[in-house]
């Protein structure tokens, strides 16, 4: 078992007061009602069109919640709960003062085998190399903001935040809901992230082709295990013509998980119906 490891790419921010429950149910894309004091969630604050400022792992506290993002963006996260405070009763800091300890503490929520992980006093924590992590979190097919995309890059179905728990397509209104929620149900999710497989000194964030075409970015490695953000369509497309898939001139084999394969046959299905 790996050691307990400050992942210093991460920062806290706290939302704190007697209207935070409330005052992030109507932003984010996970509900944070009734959650249960220690009790952790994904989710995700959108721009009105539906792309993602920022993804966050959400741990309720006695008196509100914390949130685990990524440093890189915990600056414009903040300003932007800070611009939708207006009247709430919330109260809104970076807590530089704490830290994500990777594992240790409770299973992440996105995937079961991913590490353990919880907030604690940034000064009490190990510092260390964070590889196998990331090594882990790849193998469990997490992206990460920051290495696999930025902000208002990519729509949360591109980085299957839907597939990890991280949309609620059952509560009230979140910011870019309306978006999210379209395309769920027209079925017209086309980008994807697979894990792959690459060979060893594969570069990442390398494009992938096919057929000499662009269909997609390898966006983390580790060892021989990758991350990639595809069309769906075009790998299905390359699989059926028996075209080679690569990067940097080295073929990489892509993960066909069961629900690519039925998201496949519903776009095919939809795409036979408007013919």
């Amino acid at each position: 078992m790996s050691a307990p490891l400050l992942l210093d790419h991460r920062a806290v921010i706290s939302v704190s007061g007697a209207d935070a429950e409330t005052f992030l149910q109507g932003l984010v894309t996970v509900s944070t009602i009734d959650v249960a004091e220690n009790e952790t969630r994904y989710g995700a604050l959108l721009t009105p069109q539906g792309k993602v400022i920022a993804d966050m792992l959400l741990t309720r506290t006695a008196d509100g919640f914390l949130l685990d993002c990524d440093a890189s963006v915990s600056p414009s996260l903040l300003k932007r709960l800070r611009l939708f405070k207006l009247r709430a009763a919330v109260a809104i800091e970076e807590r530089s003062d704490l830290g994500v300890i990777a594992f240790d503490g409770s299973p992440d929520p996105r995937a079961a085998g991913a590490p353990h992980r919880r907030i604690a006093p940034r000064a009490a924590a190990l510092t260390g190399d964070p590889a196998t992590y990331h090594t882990e979190r790849i193998a469990n097919g997490i992206p990460e903001q920051g290495i696999d995309f930025g902000a208002e890059d990519v729509f949360p179905a591109d980085i299957n935040m839907d597939l990890l728990g991280g949309i609620d397509f059952r509560k009230g209104c979140f910011v870019g809901q309306e978006v999210v929620s379209r395309m769920k149900r027209r079925g017209i999710t086309r980008r994807r992230t697979l894990k792959a497989i690459v060979r060893v000194g594969t570069p990442a964030p390398s494009p992938i082709l096919a057929a000499g075409f662009e269909i997609g970015t390898l966006t983390s490695i580790s060892g021989v295990t990758a991350l990639a953000r595809v069309r769906t369509d075009r790998v299905a497309e390359a699989n059926a013509k028996g075209e080679p898939i690569t990067v940097a001139d080295k073929p990489i084999l892509l993960d066909q998980p069961k629900w690519l394969a039925q998201e496949l046959a519903a776009m095919a299905e939809a795409k036979e119906a408007k013919a």
